[in-house]
């Protein structure tokens, strides 16, 4: 168990993730969130708002202008899924397995456009870890990609 496991009121989180890409985006994208499943998670506010803030702001930078951010969560038989789908530049598939390892960059290109340091799904992948989460990634190139954090049914919790 984590020391700061609360129970997370998900509304607000999601609201506050998606204020937070509106904001980085700077008008440039249609950001959009759909709250599907009424319900609440179990974990570390911190880590998890850190792992899913990861998620909806690599949309924003890797997105070109006019795109759009899609953020979701659902449920997936007993599991709840937190995702974030965007029509940004797409990853090809021989790099998907390696995105979570520390500085592993698809290009050096995108990285010097970007800012990122290369650790941030690294990060995300060890905060999943602490919350028996997994992260699915699904892209397609020039079509975007999708980022879900499955997370499992013992730490869903009615609304």
């Amino acid at each position: 168990t984590l020391k700061d496991e609360i129970d997370i009121a998900m509304e607000p989180m999601l609201n506050q993730l998606l204020k937070d890409a509106k904001a980085l985006s700077h008008g440039q994208h249609k950001v959009t969130l759909h709250k599907e499943a009424n319900v609440n998670i179990r974990g570390s506010y911190n880590e998890l708002f850190s792992a899913m803030s990861n998620l909806t702001s690599n949309a924003v930078r890797y997105t070109p202008e006019h795109g759009s951010i899609d953020i979701f969560w659902q449920m997936q038989d007993e599991q709840v899924v937190f995702s974030v789908q965007d029509t940004g530049i797409g990853i090809e598939s021989q790099h998907l397995p390696r995105l979570t390892e520390r500085f592993y960059r698809v290009d050096s290109g995108r990285s010097r456009d970007t800012g990122g340091t290369g650790l941030g799904l690294s990060i995300v992948k060890h905060i999943l870890q602490h919350h028996q989460a997994i992260l699915k990634v699904e892209s397609e190139p020039g079509q975007g990609s999708r980022f879900s954090i499955i997370f499992p049914a013992q730490r869903v919790l009615g609304a």
